[in-house]
């Protein structure tokens, strides 16, 4: 089993690196929080900086005093782009260390991989990354994007403000884009884009050799309608395909891409020229302004010690869900994961652009909808937003299996998967 690599913050030490525990109440002296990024393999550029993160978090709340009473420890395992090793180290982290929460996850397949862990063993995941929804579980708050809250408000973007009317949905083969882009082909086809205007292609983490799929985009552009590519391509199979547009020269004139995968973490490592006025849809940017995001920013950059690193959404994901977390603790006074599933609900703490985001019975949170375009420094330009904040959806209504469907964690309906229609609930998840 590889090593489990820990950070202990302020200097503090455990009670006995020979006595594992089920439970925080065992701990004397810290309470031990679980870190579970991909710090290697094809996902470490992304979730590198989310391990730094609540690194950065962690350290400034215990220099608040702690919670509890007691400092607080970070536990930070290497699950290295290995769904099956996700499983594992999330085991390792409840069973043998004790976490009373983990923050963590990026992938949808390394979520499902984990939450059959944190549902037999009934502990906390926050999860910070946009998904395609269609799960709910007691055990898991979904701090990231719905479809609703990403997905659906790009594809409507592009077609009230750019008039697009073909489009390219373009993912990384696994759970995440295949059923964001079943919602987005529903959600087409329901107004009105014809089948043959729909163009789906899927390629392997890691994909390098994209030349002759952005020649197929381009020809598929190139039929007198306008065309946009919808990207739900993920980790360092970007870096290619962007490079790939600039030399087959897709400029965003021409077909616009919109991301939901790419931030400015992403953006670091390209060369931005050929990609400027391409965009990107999440629910916060570096560039946003705010007092919030102006001192998020000034502590980042503190601690990291690099005036070059940058700020993302599933870095402002993490800074919400923990501090909702370390709220409902504080209201629950325990650390106990069934009482604090129960104090998140309705628990509100600030989000980075201005306002505050609550968790809503379903475990998702309201957030608003921003689309940058980017900019030649690497950064994006918010060029839209919606009006307020949108609560997350964790059934789509634009698919058969779900549109019946909600999601409400509250007594006495605690069901994650209620059909309205036959009042029936079906289990904790699907």
């Amino acid at each position: 089993m590889p090593l489990l690599h820990r950070f202990k913050l302020s200097g503090l030490v455990a009670a006995s690196l020979g006595i594992a525990s089920f439970s925080l109440h065992a701990q004397d002296d810290t309470i031990k929080v679980g870190v579970l990024h991909s710090l290697s393999g094809t996902m470490a550029i992304s979730e590198t900086t989310l391990k730094d993160t609540m690194l950065m978090l962690i350290d400034q709340q215990n220099e608040n005093g702690g919670l509890l009473g007691k400092q607080l420890e970070a536990v930070v395992v290497d699950p290295a782009s290995d769904w099956p090793l996700f499983a594992e180290k999330a085991r390792e982290l409840i069973e043998q260390e004790g976490v009373a929460a983990t923050f963590g996850a990026w992938t949808s397949v390394s979520r499902k991989s984990v939450l059959p862990v944190f549902e037999e063993l009934n502990s906390v995941l926050f999860y910070p990354v946009q998904y395609e929804g269609e799960e709910s579980s007691k055990n898991v708050f979904y701090t990231g994007a719905a479809p609703n809250q990403q997905a659906i408000p790009a594809v409507d973007y592009l077609t009230n403000e750019i008039g697009v009317e073909r489009w390219v949905l373009a993912g990384t083969d696994y759970v995440y884009p295949r059923t964001t882009n079943k919602i987005l082909e529903a959600y087409l086809q329901a107004n009105g884009v014809a089948s043959e205007d729909i163009m789906i292609n899927y390629t392997p983490f890691g994909h390098a050799d994209w030349q002759s799929i952005v020649s197929d985009i381009k020809k598929f552009g190139s039929e007198g309608k306008k065309t946009a590519v919808v990207s739900t391509v993920n980790g360092d199979a970007n870096v290619p395909f962007y490079k790939e547009l600039g030399n087959q020269g897709v400029s965003a004139e021409d077909i616009p891409v919109i991301a939901f995968s790419v931030g400015e973490e992403e953006l670091s490592g390209f060369d931005t020229e050929p990609l400027v006025g391409h965009l990107a849809a999440w629910n916060y940017f570096m560039s946003v302004d705010a007092e919030a995001n102006d001192a998020f920013i000034d502590s980042w950059l503190d601690y990291i010690g690099d005036d070059a690193r940058v700020t993302n959404d599933p870095m402002e994901a993490h800074y919400i869900g923990f501090n909702m977390w370390v709220k409902a603790v504080e209201k629950a006074g325990t650390t106990d994961p069934s009482a604090v599933q129960d104090a998140l609900i309705g628990v509100s703490v600030p989000n980075l652009t201005g306002g505050y985001s609550t968790m809503m019975p379903n475990h998702h949170i309201t957030k608003p909808v921003l689309i940058g375009e980017i900019q030649d420094d690497g950064q994006f330009e918010v060029v839209w937003e919606t009006p307020g904040l949108v609560a997350g959806d964790a059934w789509s209504d634009f698919l058969e299996s779900s549109k019946d469907i909600i999601s409400d964690w509250r007594a006495p309906l605690s069901c994650g998967n209620y059909n309205v229609s036959t009042g029936v609930c079906s289990g904790q998840n699907l």
